[in-house]
């Protein structure tokens, strides 16, 4: 009697249960991890594409510079009477620009 109440309960197929979930977890991850990376990125790029020479920028060590000139890879920095060269990635922001929201 019992092993007749099992073999009637339908059981579905478990692989396609497992494959459903993997593939839902991939989604999300995509959803909430990748796709706002990637936008996020783009958007810096974009603003470091258009730096240019009088810009004042923000840069990743916390100070404030003016933009001197642009090379292709390098920018030159006034800071006071000093003219220093450093990487375009380290600009986080101009200094116009409002302050990210931080939660």
């Amino acid at each position: 009697m019992h092993l007749a109440l099992l073999q009637a309960a339908p059981a579905g197929n478990p692989m396609m249960m497992q494959l459903l979930l993997i593939g839902g977890m991939g989604a999300l991850f995509y959803f909430l991890l990748i796709r706002p990376q990637n936008k996020a990125r783009k958007q810096m790029q974009e603003r470091l594409s258009k730096l240019k020479a009088g810009d004042e920028v923000l840069l990743a060590s916390g100070l404030y510079a003016t933009i001197d000139r642009v090379d292709d890879k390098d920018i030159f920095l006034k800071l006071g009477n000093t003219v220093v060269r450093a990487r375009r990635q380290a600009v986080v922001a101009l200094a116009s620009e409002p302050a990210p929201e931080q939660n």
